[in-house]
């Protein structure tokens, strides 16, 4: 082992570490070290540590350029024409992607790296007595690196299905090529080690740290999280049952996905998701909200700041967070051009639908009061309690007069997520001077230039931005990542109850929850009235209501496109043309015009990321995944 050398590169704590972490794991120079140096060393041996998390997404940015999870899915829609500045996924979700396309985050090459440096630490890690790194430290850095080991693993199930599976392996430096070049291991196989190791794991950890510099190290409720949306993807129909992958074997004969169905997959990630919720919720951790004056939930300012709050500042919601994202960067590209922001990265249409009105209806029924074309005559107010939002304007306002009457009287998530023409805005820079102004989106006007720096179709994201930012005078509020928070454990623990105990009383009162923070109408079983809406108490009914909440309250989040492949959709959802306003219109009669501003291609094989060609011609025992090689 003396002889094996790293670098500094592995001391680096930037991705993984904010400022307040930083006195915690000290930083070294740049230097080469025996391991037995470094494992001599309490300080490097964190360092160490530091670097095996580097791995962990960026939910902000990362999700949406170069992961890409939000591109690839119908919710968010950045220009096109910034696939110019390498946004590497818009190509792909216009069907322009191949075996041989660079993909940045590159998993399947950098994930088992890291695996690979948590196997070394686990190996070499001892107590340093003298230098305060005690057995009971060891045991959980130990415990964390298998955390993470466990992590990176669903990750690249996630994104691959079946792949080359060895966790506990340590290549050495003279390794024969041969012992590289080996297959894939079953999707199942795979799954079922990881939530082994992570239950184990999970008897460990703590549910939290006393210590506010060990932020975003590892949990026994991430473990549980981590589990719980793993074993839901399993349960679902794309690798549940899925026999248009009944031939997707090894070389050896070895098949690579369980085609057979089983019922019993969807009450194991029920059990999951409620073994989930009750131990975080044990743990101190809730559904966050903010009180309006009459002592109710506010529900504006609670679904805006739980993206914004800190967990040490009171976000209890917040299950696994990354410490250090680019959310300047996420916040500038949503930024209107007339506000000094990149000003191109929109939602979609069928986002904009998708939210309920203001009585938490869908728009599609008739009941719901929704108008789509016209314009309102006066300003509008939520008309359901006292909230802050917008009181540099007035509190509550949430369209003014003039608004496009699609607009208008939308449920609170709505003004949240979409930033639509008319629209009150503020930021940094102009709250100050006039309170404000309305969004000028037609061409040629203060927010579109007619540039691919301008919203391509007709909106800007909202939701997730910071009320605050100044991209004139490039200031941009610090904030975490959120990977994975309660109110998706709820919705999870919805979906998965539903599909496995069809019925079961708690399916509605987890889908109320979200709900009732939203400040919309929960559903019943009974009569609708002016507090409930009613709903059958079938399977069917109740997977249609799971859904369409799932797409409103997890909205670009990096969820809906796992959502849209797990439940076999994306090939029909994700083909054909996107609809938004008409970015060319230079007036109210030409703007807004549903129009189609680009058309996406999504084919069978896109289920799943391509194992890049060079990797299959290295080692010809790998199988290209399903349809990427027809």
């Amino acid at each position: 082992m003396k002889n094996i050398y790293i670098r500094s590169i592995f001391l680096f704590l930037g991705l993984l570490l904010s400022s307040s972490c930083s006195d915690y794991l000290d930083k070294e120079s740049d230097t080469e070290l025996t391991l037995d140096g470094v494992f001599e060393s309490k300080t490097k041996t964190e360092n160490w540590l530091a670097a095996c998390y580097s791995r962990i997404p960026d939910p902000t940015w990362g999700y949406t350029r170069s992961i890409g999870q939000e591109i690839l899915a119908d919710d968010m829609s950045p220009s096109e024409r910034w696939r110019q500045y390498d946004w590497q996924v818009i190509p792909f979700a216009l069907g322009d992607w191949s075996v041989g396309s660079p993909w940045s985050p590159s998993y399947w090459n950098g994930l088992p790296q890291r695996v690979r440096e948590c196997n070394i630490l686990i190996k070499n890690i001892k107590p340093i007595p003298a230098q305060n790194l005690t057995e009971n430290e060891v045991r959980l850095m130990i415990a964390e690196c298998r955390f993470l080991k466990a992590y990176y693993y669903s990750l690249l199930i996630n994104t691959y299905g079946p792949v080359p599976f060895n966790p506990d392996e340590i290549t050495p430096v003279d390794y024969n090529l041969p012992d590289l070049q080996v297959g894939q291991t079953p999707y199942d196989e795979i799954v079922k080690w990881i939530d082994k190791e992570l239950r184990e794991v999970e008897q460990i950890l703590p549910a939290s740290y006393s210590d506010g510099r060990k932020f975003g190290r590892a949990t026994s409720i991430m473990c549980k999280a981590v589990r719980a949306r793993m074993l839901l993807f399993a349960a679902s129909p794309l690798v549940n049952g899925n026999s248009e992958y009944a031939g997707h074997i090894t070389k050896d004969g070895k098949v690579l996905f369980n085609s057979t169905y089983d019922a019993n997959k969807w009450k194991i990630a029920a059990d999951a998701s409620k073994d989930l919720i009750l131990n975080a919720e044990a743990a101190g951790h809730r559904l966050y909200t903010e009180m309006n004056a009459a002592g109710k939930i506010d529900p504006f300012l609670s679904c805006q700041n739980l993206h914004l709050i800190e967990a040490s500042k009171g976000n209890g919601e917040v299950l696994f967070a990354r410490v250090a994202v680019e959310s300047k960067e996420y916040d500038r590209h949503t930024a209107p051009t007339g506000a000094g922001g990149a000003g191109g990265y929109g939602v979609t249409q069928s986002l904009v639908d998708a939210f309920f009105t203001a009585n938490g209806l869908p728009i599609t029924d008739s009941n719901s009061g929704y108008v789509e074309t016209g314009f309102s005559t006066q300003d509008g107010y939520w008309p359901n309690g006292i909230t802050k939002f917008n009181e540099v304007k007035s509190p509550g306002l949430v369209t003014l007069a003039g608004t496009y009457n699609m607009y208008c009287n939308r449920e609170p998530r709505f003004y949240l997520a979409v930033n639509f023409d008319g629209a009150w805005y503020t930021d940094g820079d102009n709250a100050g001077k006039d309170k404000g102004r309305k969004l000028e989106f037609f061409n040629g006007k203060k927010d579109n230039n007619g540039t691919h720096d301008a919203p391509q179709n007709g909106y800007l994201a909202r939701k997730r931005t910071d009320p605050t930012r100044n991209p004139i005078n490039d200031y941009f509020a610090p904030r975490h990542g959120i990977l994975y928070r309660l109110g998706e454990a709820y919705l999870n623990y919805a979906e998965a109850l539903n599909e496995s105990d069809p019925g079961n009383a708690e399916v509605l009162i987890y889908i109320n929850k979200i709900r009732e923070r939203a400040g919309v109408r929960p559903y019943t079983t009974g009569t609708t009235d002016a507090q409930n809406i009613h709903v059958d108490n079938d399977q069917a009914s109740l997977r249609k209501i799971i859904r369409m909440e799932r797409r409103v309250e997890l909205c670009t989040e990096g969820i809906r496109y796992d959502d849209l492949r797990r439940w076999k959709l994306a090939e029909t959802v994700l083909n054909g043309p996107v609809y938004g306003m008409n970015f060319n219109g230079k007036d109210a009669s030409e703007f807004y015009k549903r129009t189609a501003y680009q058309t996406r291609v999504y084919r069978k094989s896109f289920y799943w990321f391509p194992i890049y060609l060079a990797e299959i011609e290295k080692n010809r025992n790998l199988i290209q995944a399903p349809f990427w090689d027809k």
